[in-house]
């Protein structure tokens, strides 16, 4: 822990470490040539059976193929898209974009026809790959109906077809001269206009970050990590992916979120450590106390994306005995801001998300004035450092309205910051929903019911829920003579939108709690939700 006594909200970045000047390839090389025959990758099915492995030497040098591939069809600085689950070659690609110059979008395999062109459109992708099919999502199906409309979109390629995916790598080519502060990835994030913006982040962020939070929990070199977090996500493609390397470590990747599944994979492959949002791990602990396994080899554990009740720390510890600690941060720092430790009390881990990783400067600030605040008072938690994304990707305003002109990020999160440096969230200046540690954004599910012809008005809101954190009430005004029909509209928001977005709660409305200048004080309607006053 850093030892400081805080005057008012405001935390100096740490120097206790550096920040060094690295890239993702040039990471995969140093390791394949410090350990080229340790294991890097396991796939596994659904059933958590193991399958393919790769060695670092081997990771390498089929990340080197695909790069040379890549290169003989696009040029460096292209965006290229992979809408997949958590599968090895997910890993092949990040790295092989990485070492040709390429930036790697990353698509949710959840996403729906209009969310996969508003992402290919948006971040100019030149190329899509993916998995033909994907829990019922016919993705090789969607992706042919919606290139038909991007012209830019130069080819879709089944990742499962190595002719195709390797097409090219017998071409004579020069891998690119790739720096610490070039782009390479958008990863697609909270949006207020009815569509997520593209956060575009750089080697040298998506580097140092895993560095820093694996050194602070003290990660062993060589350990084994199961990463249920999907890969789209930072948390695992960062997290996950780019952790392991950084410690030399072994990634075992099931193919999607199975407790169960999980469960046998501690017992019989031993990892130390996992992470999980708060959803995953109580649903972990039931199978857990429904069938016990061994589960000894698990000594740390780490969960993020909203806050982690006491009682469920508790529960963690009892059942793994195992330490744990709260992270919190967004995809625009890459991500993590701020962690707990290992051997914080329960106070501590359960009711703030800690102190600042090294670099990385924090203040709380007036949301009105952007002054700092005094300890222990409200405001909007900022941060600054090397971490933060290089933009929006084609949106210099959002950009601007999120990074001031003196370089720190607004969150958008409110919380409070106490002497020591430790943080707490009060709540969100924006609306979004965080529904079992995944982002979802009310405007984007408000404008895709809007096209129902019974509804008038319309406000979508998160209600607490104590499985998921939050879930989604759509509150609407419908035409008249029209009749709120559950099922219908259910099925109107799951043909545009992917599953997590369908509205829990449908509430139909007369009259609204309106501001003074006639917007809709959602925070009245999730108030008087909560209080019974409407009924589902």
């Amino acid at each position: 822990m850093y030892k400081v006594a805080l005057a008012e909200s405001h935390f100096p970045a740490q120097q206790d470490d550096v920040v060094l000047p690295l890239t993702v390839g040039g990471g995969l090389r140093a390791q394949a040539r410090a350990t080229p025959d340790a294991p890097a990758l396991v796939e596994t099915d659904a059933a958590g059976e193991l399958g393919r492995r790769w060695t670092y030497g081997e990771l390498l040098a089929d990340a080197q193929r695909l790069a040379g591939a890549l290169l003989s069809r696009y040029r460096p600085g292209e965006r290229i898209a992979v809408w997949a689950p958590n599968i090895p070659e997910w890993v092949i690609i990040e790295y092989a974009a990485a070492l040709a110059g390429l930036v790697l979008v990353t698509v949710n395999p959840a996403y729906r026809p209009r969310e996969l062109k508003f992402v290919l459109e948006q971040s100019r992708s030149a190329g899509l790959f993916l998995v033909r099919e994907f829990r019922g999502n016919p993705m090789a199906e969607t992706a042919a109906a919606v290139v038909a409309e991007l012209p830019g979109v130069r080819e879709v390629v089944d990742l499962a077809d190595p002719a195709a995916l390797y097409a090219g790598h017998d071409i004579p080519c020069e891998l690119p001269d790739v720096q610490p502060d070039d782009a390479v990835q958008i990863q697609y994030t909270s949006g207020t206009t009815g569509f997520p913006k593209g956060a575009v982040l750089h080697h040298r962020g998506i580097m140092n970050n895993p560095r820093f939070f694996m050194a602070r929990f003290a990660m062993p070199s060589g350990g084994k990590t199961v990463c249920i977090m999907p890969m789209f996500h930072t948390s695992g493609c960062v997290g996950g992916t780019l952790g392991s390397l950084l410690t030399g470590g072994v990634l075992i990747l099931p193919p999607a979120f199975d407790p169960a599944c999980v469960l046998d994979l501690f017992a019989r492959e031993r990892p130390g450590a996992f992470i999980g949002v708060p959803t995953m791990l109580v649903a972990i602990l039931a199978e857990q106390e429904a069938r016990p396994r061994d589960v000894s080899s698990i000594r740390f554990m780490y969960s993020g994306g909203s806050m982690v009740p006491p009682e469920l720390i508790r529960r963690i510890k009892a059942t793994f005995g195992c330490d744990f600690a709260t992270v919190y941060g967004q995809t625009e720092t890459s991500p993590l801001l701020t962690t707990t430790y290992r051997d914080d009390n329960l106070e501590d881990s359960s009711e703030t998300i800690g102190q600042a990783l090294p670099h990385t400067e924090l203040s709380i600030r007036d949301p009105a004035t952007n002054t700092v605040v005094p300890i222990g008072q409200v405001g909007e938690i900022c941060a600054r450092g090397y971490a933060l994304m290089l933009g929006y990707n084609d949106n210099p305003e959002a950009t601007a309205a999120t990074i001031d002109a003196e370089g720190w990020l607004h969150t958008g999160d409110l919380g409070t910051m106490d002497a020591r440096g430790y943080l707490r969230i009060t709540g969100r200046v924006k609306e979004m929903i965080i529904r079992g540690g995944e982002n979802l954004f009310p405007a984007e599910i408000e404008n895709a019911m809007l096209e129902h012809p019974d509804i008038v008005e319309i406000a979508v809101v998160g209600i607490p829920d104590e499985k998921w954190g939050e879930i989604v009430a759509c509150f609407l005004r419908l035409r008249p003579g029209a009749v709120l029909d559950r099922a219908a509209m259910v099925a109107h928001c799951r043909e545009r939108l992917a599953a997590p977005k369908t509205p829990a709660h449908w509430i139909e409305v007369q009259d609204w709690p309106l501001t003074g200048s006639g917007k809709i004080q959602k925070f009245v309607l999730r108030d008087q939700f909560v209080a019974g006053v409407f009924q589902s």
